[in-house]
């Protein structure tokens, strides 16, 4: 099948460009930066954003399926409107108007009518979510958790805490849930929802195997990395007064939205319906944090 994958060039993207290769699809990325996916083994790179809605009609013509990954983490509410509502209202368009098979969507865990007010993210997501479903195509929509790999992503940032710190950071009480994925976990969830009948206009929430407090993933991280600091609980508060210091830097640690969303409650799936759908074998937590802490498997 000819996929068109936006986003293939983030943190998440190259797993699942690669999946979809190895499967035997012809992968078309979206590049916003010309030459960006030059290292995928994508056939063949479009250059377009999704604010210019002219290049996603051309990057979407002729594809069987979409494969729609694009997503800001940080930014003033207008982008997220611009850049993930209206960009994807307009994607959603073009694949309608060129016949595409199927569109399947990252949203992500947490997304929901009571907390689509909560930050411009949820926002933003849950009215992707909305078009989707409305706009009469064959979908998938997959809400991963907390999404773990070797380099990127969260992942990176906290090995960086626990390798260097003094102490570690832990913020508020550490008694939230959350319930970690391996990428290449998640990609191989988009390559068979590109393709199952079953999984046809359905949400599906996306977790790895464990679920564990943020005590226990900081305790796991610091053993997997033979780190013996103490750790530190922050209030909320706190961090409050810090991250509206640190959202002034071009690519902040921590962000007042993200310290909202952690505070609103666990991270974890609700439902069994993925697994009981895909049947995936999934990467336990401590293996993830095995292989991002070294270098080969």
């Amino acid at each position: 099948m000819k996929v068109l994958v936006t986003g293939g060039t983030g943190f998440v993207g190259p797993a699942i460009v690669r999946r979809l290769v190895e499967d035997g699809h012809t992968v078309r990325v979206l590049e916003h930066t010309p030459g960006a996916s030059a290292a995928l083994p994508s056939q063949e790179a479009v250059e377009g954003s999704m604010t210019d809605a002219a290049s996603l009609r051309r990057a979407v013509e002729g594809q069987g399926a979409v494969v729609h990954l694009v997503a800001l983490l940080t930014g003033s509410p207008e982008e997220f409107r611009r850049v993930m509502e209206e960009g994807t209202r307009e994607l959603v368009a073009a694949a309608r108007e060129a016949g595409v098979q199927r569109f399947v969507l990252m949203s992500a865990l947490g997304t929901s009518e009571e907390t689509k007010d909560l930050v411009p993210y949820y926002h933003a997501k849950w009215q992707m979510e909305q078009d989707v479903k409305a706009s009469g195509l064959e979908h998938v929509i997959f809400r991963p958790s907390f999404i773990f790999g070797r380099e990127g992503g969260a992942l990176g940032q906290f090995k960086k805490i626990a390798r260097l710190a003094p102490v570690t950071p832990i913020v508020g009480p550490g008694t939230q849930r959350i319930q970690p994925i391996w990428v290449d976990d998640v990609a191989a969830y988009f390559a068979e929802g590109l393709v199952k009948p079953e999984a046809a206009n359905r949400t599906f929430e996306l977790g790895g195997p464990d679920t564990v407090t943020w005590n226990e993933f900081w305790s796991r991280l610091k053993r997997a990395q033979g780190a013996r600091r103490p750790s530190v609980h922050l209030p909320f508060g706190l961090m409050r007064l810090q991250a509206s210091v640190l959202e002034k830097l071009p690519n902040p640690p921590v962000t007042r939205d993200q310290l909202t969303m952690l505070a609103a409650g666990d991270n974890v799936v609700s439902n069994t319906d993925a697994v009981d759908t895909f049947g995936l074998p999934l990467v336990p937590l401590d293996e993830q944090l095995r292989r991002a802490v070294t270098k080969a498997d």
